[in-house]
């Protein structure tokens, strides 16, 4: 475990996005813990996922080789099939 003081998370609060292992905060004028934070158990989404919003499930069947206004309207299309039942 990682030992922190209040003063330096206040400083840093980006410690807390970036944890691995559990981590204890501490009040270092009374010498005494004040929290032991864990890291969560929820598994990190990726930026394309996070950035893709209402595409996002289809942003992983993507061919590299598109250009991004082909993979585009191929997303939409896909959700408008799902939406509305078009059939091609």
């Amino acid at each position: 475990m990682e030992t922190i003081g209040i003063g330096e998370l206040q400083k840093n609060i980006g410690v807390l996005t970036h944890l691995t292992e559990p981590l204890i905060i501490v009040d270092k004028r009374k010498n005494e813990e004040i929290a032991v934070v864990y890291p969560s158990e929820k598994k990190r989404t990726s930026v394309v996922d996070a950035l893709a919003g209402k595409y996002s499930k289809y942003a992983k069947n993507v061919d590299s080789n598109k250009s991004f206004k082909e993979i585009k309207e191929e997303a939409m299309m896909m959700a408008m099939k799902e939406k509305y039942g078009f059939i091609d």
